[in-house]
């Protein structure tokens, strides 16, 4: 029987240092599939955020499989789109796209990606009082599976007001009113003093933007500490969680479970994810100093 090959892409802006089509291509290769991943970068093209609907079809009508979708096109790409999950839908963002029979369905794997990640790492953390530094496009996502995970209630801070407020107004339109709540950052004091722990999402910490969320002192020993960010999978905010004494979870396992879940529906194969993660701590580690 002839091996069926698969092409699948990413569309964003600066995506060069991206460790999606090595992940995917690692995965297919163990599989026995042939599988090629192409960085579709808006900025090489030199085109706007707006070029993604052009872009998903011009995939399609190449024959593309499926698609990945990052910043800032995530929700850009919703109205070019045949269906959406439910998770998506709710979410207003997708990050995954595949191609079937035709039509353009679009997923979420930042959600359940998340949830994976934070069941394996961090597995008895106490669920009833969560901060979420970031309500940009990782936090929605993220406070999307902390509260799919149970947590009873979520605190988004973030330096735009109305953007936190908007993302609580959403978790709570699909978790039920109370599970969410936007507070200012000169809040952080007293509600990390009564908080089980943080979920950190925003690009503070990453290599090109070092140092850390919030005041040191903010910290104690009584929180757990869960990253988005995973270039470097070691950030400042870990280290000094660490340091503390906290339980924490670094950003390794979101990005390489959402990629496992996205080869998933681009194949239809069952991924090993933990072999996903090791290609990613690896990748990471070799590469998080120059990115």
């Amino acid at each position: 029987m002839p091996h069926r090959s698969y092409l699948v892409g990413l569309i964003g802006s600066g995506i060069g240092p991206s460790l999606s089509p090595a992940l995917h291509e690692r995965e297919a290769d163990r599989q026995g599939l042939r599988l090629v991943y192409r960085p579709i970068d808006i900025d090489t093209l030199g085109v706007p955020p707006e070029a993604v609907g052009d872009l998903l079809r011009a995939a399609r009508d190449l024959g593309f499989d499926g698609l990945n979708v990052t910043h800032p096109c995530k929700q850009l790409v919703i109205e070019h789109l045949d269906a959406l999950t439910p998770q998506a839908e709710a979410l207003g963002a997708v990050n995954t796209v595949v191609f079937e029979d035709g039509r353009a369905v679009g997923h979420n794997t930042d959600v359940t990606g998340f949830a994976a990640s934070f069941a394996r790492g961090l597995p008895d953390a106490p669920l009833e009082r969560v901060v979420q530094l970031g309500a940009g496009g990782a936090g929605a996502a993220v406070a999307h599976a902390t509260l799919t995970l149970g947590a009873e209630r979520v605190t988004v801070v973030d330096a735009l007001p109305e953007r936190a407020a908007a993302l609580a107004g959403s978790l709570n339109r699909a978790f039920g009113e109370g599970r969410a709540a936007a507070a200012p950052p000169e809040r952080r004091t007293e509600l990390l003093a009564q908080a089980d722990g943080i979920v950190h999402a925003t690009p503070t910490g990453m290599a090109a933007h070092p140092g850390l969320p919030l005041p040191a002192e903010l910290l104690h020993s009584g929180l757990w500490v869960a990253e988005v960010v995973y270039r470097p999978l070691e950030t400042e905010l870990l280290r000094t969680a660490r340091a503390l004494g906290c339980a924490t979870l670094d950003g390794g396992g979101m990005a390489a479970f959402q990629a496992a879940d996205a080869f998933r529906l681009f194949t239809g194969r069952e991924p090993d994810a933990a072999r996903m993660l090791a290609d990613l701590t690896e990748l990471a580690g070799t590469v998080g100093a120059s990115n």
